[in-house]
């Protein structure tokens, strides 16, 4: 991190934009919801804001320490929510651009992984804290003792949050390398099988374990429980496709760092298609088709 002082009072808006890109990525994975992460964000810029901070000596610091802090806040009340929520919860689609803005192939894994839905998912079931440790660790690689100091705590105790999130993830979900051209091979593949009504081509690309996993938030039409194995996913998603939508556009598109199928009706965003590849093959099918969470994605 920088140490570079505030010393001028007028500089407080630059230096909260130069960081904000960081900001924005740590609320986002603590929280699952640009909106959300957005508020968050902008509460971290009036509390910045709201003095003089000739003080501070690490400014990246300081603010990934506020927004921090108001995100375990903000995730805190949310999961309440989450637990009246109708159906399966998933993340909020999250367009990105790894290829282009991060230029170093390592550094874009990791940047991808820690924002995929698959992993977002897992941190779900993650406590706030550990959630937190997770994200500021294994996202940004942030020191065990500037975490510590961003949340209060001893170095033992974040690395003892850290040790538990990674296990938990790591059980939830096992790091496998996925070649990036391979993963949108798959989903060309998986929208040619679907789109033509080829169950034997879609059963080929699907783990026989896979599952489909449906977020509509009751607001539209989306599997209300999870759909397990190959040939009830295969078969649901045929039936999917034989659905006319008016004015239906599919588009190839870049979120949550992998390929996604966008669907759009009459030019609004109407569902999100998402594939979970691992070992070259299908696990897990992401149907996102809550309206609330696709406003973002409309076209300009």
């Amino acid at each position: 991190m920088t140490a570079d002082t505030v010393t001028d009072p007028s500089d407080l808006s630059a230096l909260f934009e130069e960081h904000r890109p960081v900001l924005t990525g740590v609320a986002y994975r603590m929280l699952g919801r640009v909106a959300d992460a957005e508020d968050v964000v902008q509460d971290a810029w009036l509390r910045w804001s709201a003095e003089g901070r000739e003080d501070v000596r690490a400014p990246r610091a300081y603010l990934v320490r506020i927004t921090t802090r108001l995100a375990i806040d903000r995730l805190r009340h949310v999961q309440s929510r989450r637990e009246a929520y109708v159906g399966p919860w998933l993340p909020e689609p999250f367009e990105t651009d790894f290829g282009v803005t991060v230029p170093d192939t390592a550094e874009r894994a990791v940047l991808a992984e820690s924002v995929s839905l698959a992993v977002l998912v897992v941190l779900e079931s993650l406590s706030p804290l550990e959630r937190a440790v997770f994200v500021l660790r294994e996202a940004f690689g942030f020191p065990y003792g500037e975490i510590a100091t961003a949340l209060d705590k001893s170095d033992a105790a974040v690395r003892q949050l850290a040790g538990r999130a990674r296990k938990h993830v790591d059980e939830r979900k096992p790091r496998f390398e996925v070649d990036p051209a391979q993963q949108r091979d798959l989903t060309e593949r998986f929208l040619a099988a679907a789109t033509g009504g080829d169950l034997g081509e879609l059963l080929s690309l699907l783990a026989p374990e896979a599952r489909l996993v449906g977020d509509s938030g009751g607001k539209s039409k989306a599997p209300l429980r999870i759909v397990e194995s190959a040939d009830k996913v295969a078969r649901f998603l045929l039936g999917v496709a034989r659905q006319a939508i008016p004015g239906m556009e599919i588009r190839l598109t870049e979120l949550n760092g992998g390929p996604a199928v966008l669907i759009l009706a009459d030019g609004e965003p109407d569902g999100v298609f998402q594939l979970d590849v691992a070992d070259g093959l299908i696990q897990c099918v992401y149907i996102l088709r809550n309206p609330d969470k696709l406003t973002a994605l409309a076209p300009e």
